[in-house]
């Protein structure tokens, strides 16, 4: 079973106006850690449920907490919140407290995804999380999405084995012939039947609508009246449902590297592979300008060699020092992760160097990165990303998979980029023989009656083009687009002191921009 770019890659914060937030007294110096409000006016199948209390204790992973203490716990949700009376899940959460002894509230992060095991990411990565300032003033929270990471029931489709096939495996047909798309639907037909055996029927409620109520009953579960949010990539569009279905329980909202939901699943794809292909521009342009560069000439010229190399890797993979071969699927995976940042480019420039003399191993490491996927010979992955990413993914949106639809679409990619369009083909296949139907979100996302959302674009950003920061600055009615001329996914907390302070403003100081922002790379 061979991978494929089916479906679209992604996956990587107020003062609360009038906020109230509940905490546990400090007893004998003990950290203060925020509870539930009382319960509010709830349906009554849903009374249990907002009247938790989380039993926060310190994450058994001492050795990854840096010098930041960090609370795990777990809460139980509604399997199906449109009949929460048949079912429900355990979700997992984390707690980094502030460092302030009188902290202004709880900021609940999304590190991206679908997918990201975000309870992993704050446990490991505590203090990576915006910046000092802000990790003063607030209680950083997180949960695993439902169906992902230390939720349970998790998401599962595949063995370890069957995972690195999948990702890591060699097409036995030619890419975009009739035999390669009938061997696909076969492989995604057998992928989206073990996820269905091995998940069961919670697989259909992994939607974003649902996580989104999981997020509103969270945010009751650590005592805030009104939602503070921080959202990265796919976190926008988790962001900005939340905000559609609760407006008035929106306090301080950062969406940083946004997503336009009203976009459809093709234009999605297509906007990627355009974002990818202009990143691969501003690498080589920045390579080609040093001194140490496995390419020579022009811009045009090394993506024409970028090509050609991979073509070659269709049916000839290239060693790896490990064992295993660099497949061309493996090569584009190892490809994109360098281009979700600058300080990836000399790590993309190495693997290119060794690449170019034969050896794959570099390239194959950073795909093991992006697939969380540990080194070596022997499958072991770190997380459920590549099964969330897709059960998520196909519940939310579908590409039409007629044969004339996505010829179309086909020919889109393949014109918008000569190196990457040829592995988006055939886009629609993923969620084709999917077992359950959408569960879209209804509404118009305009979040009609929120307070001032803070949206944040990177104008060269590979996963979630600017246009897509734009779009979503003019959808939402209240909103103010703070623009980052960089490269790069997404730019709070990464390497602009200007985004920085206008996003901790915002969230710290109660500055709220009357007007559309821009900082300099």
């Amino acid at each position: 079973m061979a991978s494929r770019f089916l479906k679209t890659i992604s996956t990587a914060i107020s003062i609360s106006i009038g906020l109230t937030a509940c905490v546990v007294p400090s007893v004998n110096g003990a950290t203060e850690l925020p509870q539930p409000l009382p319960t509010p006016a709830v349906a009554t199948e849903l009374a249990s449920f907002y009247s938790q209390t989380i039993d926060w204790q310190l994450c058994p992973d001492p050795d990854a907490l840096q010098d930041l203490q960090v609370y795990c716990g777990s809460f139980e949700t509604p399997a199906d919140w449109d009949s929460p009376e048949d079912g429900s899940l355990r979700l997992a959460a984390a707690l980094v407290p502030a460092k302030a002894s009188n902290p202004i509230g709880s900021i609940i992060f999304n590190p991206g995804g679908p997918g990201s095991a975000a309870v992993d990411w704050l446990v490991g990565s505590p203090d990576y999380v915006g910046t000092e300032e802000l990790r003063t003033n607030f209680n950083i929270a997180t949960i695993d999405p439902r169906g992902v990471g230390q939720s349970e029931p998790k998401i599962d489709c595949l063995t370890d084995q069957e995972t690195d096939d999948y990702l890591y495996g060699q097409s036995n047909f030619a890419i975009g012939t009739p035999e390669e798309r009938a061997d696909s639907r076969k492989s995604l037909g057998f992928f989206a039947q073990s996820c269905l055996e091995h998940t069961g029927p919670n697989l259909e409620f992994v939607d974003t609508v649902s996580a989104a109520k999981d997020l509103d009953l969270f945010r009751s579960l650590i005592g805030d009246e009104k939602i503070n949010y921080l959202g990265f990539s796919y976190g926008t569009m988790l962001g900005v449902t939340y905000a559609d279905l609760y407006p008035q329980r929106v306090g301080r909202m950062v969406l940083d590297g946004a997503i336009n939901p009203k976009r459809t699943d093709s234009q999605q794809q297509l906007g990627q592979v355009t974002g990818f292909d202009q990143a691969l521009r501003s690498y080589l342009a920045d390579c080609l300008a040093g001194q140490d560069c496995p390419f020579s000439g022009t811009v045009d010229q090394a993506m024409s060699r970028i090509a050609k190399f991979l073509r070659g890797l269709e049916t000839k993979p290239l060693p790896t020092d490990d064992g295993r071969q660099l497949t061309v699927w493996s090569a584009v995976t190892g490809l994109i992760m360098p281009l979700y940042g600058k300080d990836w480019w000399p790590s993309l420039s190495e693997a290119f160097f060794a690449a170019f003399e034969g050896n794959g191993s570099v390239l194959i490491g950073l795909a093991d990165l992006y697939n969380d996927r540990e080194s070596g010979k022997t499958p072991k992955y770190s997380s459920n990303i590549l099964e969330a990413n897709i059960a998520i993914s196909c519940l939310d949106a579908r590409s039409p998979a007629d044969d004339e639809a996505m010829a179309k679409q086909n020919e889109a990619v393949l014109a918008a980029s000569k190196v990457f369009g040829r592995y988006w083909l055939d886009g629609a296949l993923t969620c084709e023989q999917w077992p359950f139907p959408l569960r879209a979100h209804q509404g118009d996302y305009r979040a009609d009656g929120a307070e001032t959302i803070l949206v944040v674009g990177t104008t060269r950003d590979p996963a979630t083009p600017y246009q897509q920061a734009v779009e979503l600055a003019k959808l939402i009615s209240n909103a103010r687009l703070l623009t980052f001329e960089g490269d790069g996914h997404t730019a709070y907390g990464r390497t602009s002191d200007c985004v920085d302070s206008h996003v901790d403003d915002f969230f710290i100081r109660d500055m709220v921009p009357t007007e559309d922002l821009t900082c300099q790379n």
